[in-house]
């Protein structure tokens, strides 16, 4: 082999040259400053083998298709222990071997391009960066592979993948605390939920669902995404569903919750938007009772499996101000089944928004089982895996036909309050034979008929016709519920001994295990009170 001289023209000694021949206000070169008048050889003029010779660098020469090595640099041999030349690569190169970079001479050979393989880490723990360059020797072709040292560089990268998986780790970890750490389970639905984090980054996102359990058998379901990634979206996400939870309390309609929201949104923060469903369902009605600020329809699988999605109305976003949202209806009778999401399972960027939603219809249709797995299977349908770009929640909710005994556990009963003092003894005739009729024990019984009473008269005295009372039971409580066309909500006050009246609510909320009210829509109240029942064991159900 001849390494007598340097094939190539390092830049810039072409102009070092003429700076030297010309004397003519030149600058002197700095080794003049320190007193040396020794010449400058030119690149060419180097030894090749002494430049290599003292490089950090690994070299290894290779030549032949058998890559035979024709040179190895101290460095090298310092890193892997001296190699006899001309013994081929594959007997005296074993760490290229267990590196896999054998492959790779022979493809630097054939095409007469160079390769780079980064940060390849060897049994000793150090790491190293091979480039693969092909050349022309006296003998043939052959393929210069020069190795850096990257330990370091791959030390950091390493540090830094850990501490970002850290990050992440506490991204999701806060942002999971944020949402429900057990779904509330209502007597009358069946409800999974879950929630998936959007890609690899330590951004979290501001997508959550909520159950929450409104009294009178009544269910309110709530999804939301807050536009944008980070804690600043997710703090955001935290005081609304705290917010919800709040107004929920109150037992509003859903327009009348989102106008108070978005009205908070924008004292919360100005910038952030929010998008949100909520929905109320009544098992003595059997639908959702909705309204939207801006965010995706709900979609709804009937008993006969025919599809719907929720139309108009829908608002703005949370936070935009001066709009007066209005609330919708969907039928959802006994065997349906509902879900609930935001766009981050539907939404892709090659696609518009729309052909997601059909495609998750398309994947409702045929999804069965329970809520957890219609979720799980929805989630596969639409392809979001671990390193989805977006943040999902999804909320499955199911009205479960009640069949065989089961179906003697959830039944309903319902008496329109007609004329006008004869109206309470028929009510309580009606509320005896209808408990009687569910095998209640007879304290129960008594207790059911007095709280039916006390409602009735107290719509008889304050309220306003249509009146109705209706009865419910489920397999863990007894609901009574009296409606009237006031709008004016009861308060529960204290009696004077020397008051003829205004002990009704008193009196209510004494024996029963929970007492509310609320306007309906369309005007008018509802009234209810509920008693917990007891398990065969003796036990209060939850």
């Amino acid at each position: 082999m001849n390494f007598t001289r340097w094939s190539a023209r390092l830049p810039g000694t072409q102009r070092r040259a003429a700076a030297r021949s010309d004397d003519r206000g030149s600058v002197p070169a700095a080794r003049a400053e320190h007193g040396s008048d020794a010449p400058t050889p030119d690149v060419e003029d180097l030894p090749v083998r002494e430049i290599l010779d003292r490089i950090t660098g690994l070299v290894v020469l290779v030549h032949g298709p058998e890559h035979r090595i024709a040179y190895v640099n101290e460095s090298y041999a310092a890193a892997f222990g001296p190699r006899e030349t001309g013994a081929p690569a594959e007997d005296a190169l074993p760490e290229l071997r267990e590196l896999g970079l054998l492959p790779l001479l022979d493809q630097v050979l054939r095409s007469d391009k160079p390769r780079t393989v980064k940060s390849r880490k060897m049994p000793s723990g150090r790491s190293y960066t091979f480039t693969c360059t092909p050349l022309t020797t006296s003998e043939g072709s052959g393929v210069l592979v020069f190795a850096a040292d990257v330990t370091d560089h791959a030390d950091a990268a390493e540090r830094l993948r850990a501490s970002e998986r850290r990050h992440r780790e506490a991204a999701v970890t806060l942002q999971r605390s944020l949402l429900p750490q057990k779904l509330e389970q209502p007597d009358d639905l069946r409800i999974a939920a879950t929630y998936q984090p959007g890609g690899a980054d330590a951004a979290v996102g501001g997508d959550w669902y909520d159950v929450i359990t409104l009294g009178g058998g009544r269910t309110a379901l709530v999804i939301g995404d807050v536009m944008g990634r980070g804690v600043r979206a997710a703090a955001v996400m935290g005081q609304l569903r705290t917010a919800v939870r709040a107004y929920a309390k109150l037992d509003l309609p859903p327009h009348e919750v989102l106008q108070l929201l978005d009205g908070l949104a924008s004292d919360i923060d100005a910038s952030q938007i929010a998008t949100m469903v909520y929905a109320i369902h009544d098992p003595h009605e059997a639908r959702l009772t909705y309204a939207s600020a801006g965010h995706l329809p709900i979609l709804v699988r009937d008993e006969l499996g025919a599809l719907h999605r929720a139309e108009e109305p829908t608002g703005p976003p949370l936070g935009t101000g001066g709009w007066l949202h209005a609330s919708g209806t969907m039928d959802f009778p006994p065997g349906s089944t509902a879900v609930l999401y935001t766009d981050g399972l539907v939404e892709r960027r090659s696609e518009d928004i729309d052909h997601g939603v059909d495609q998750l219809e398309r994947a409702l249709a045929g999804a069965t089982g329970t809520p957890q797995v219609i979720c799980d299977r929805l989630l596969r349908a639409l392809n979001v895996t671990a390193d989805h770009d977006d943040d999902v929640a999804l909320l499955v909710l199911q009205n479960p036909e009640h069949t065989g005994s089961d179906a003697e556990l959830f039944r309903g009963a319902s008496l329109d309050l007609l004329g006008g003092v004869e109206a309470a003894p028929r009510a309580r005739a009606f509320a005896t034979g209808v408990l009687a009729s569910w095998r209640f024990p007879a304290e129960l019984c008594e207790l059911g008929v007095l709280a039916a009473s006390e409602l009735v008269a107290n719509s008889l005295q304050h309220g306003t016709p249509p009146m109705r009372l209706r009865l419910r039971r489920t397999d863990r409580r007894l609901i009574i519920e009296v409606t009237d066309g006031d709008d004016h909500l009861p308060l529960r006050r204290r009696a004077e001994p020397v008051d003829e009246a205004g002990r009704g609510i008193a009196i209510v909320a004494t024996i029963a295990s929970s007492w509310g009210s609320r306007r309906t829509p369309g005007g008018g109240k509802a009234v209810w009170c509920e008693f917990t029942l007891k398990s065969p064991s003796g036990a209060s159900s939850p």
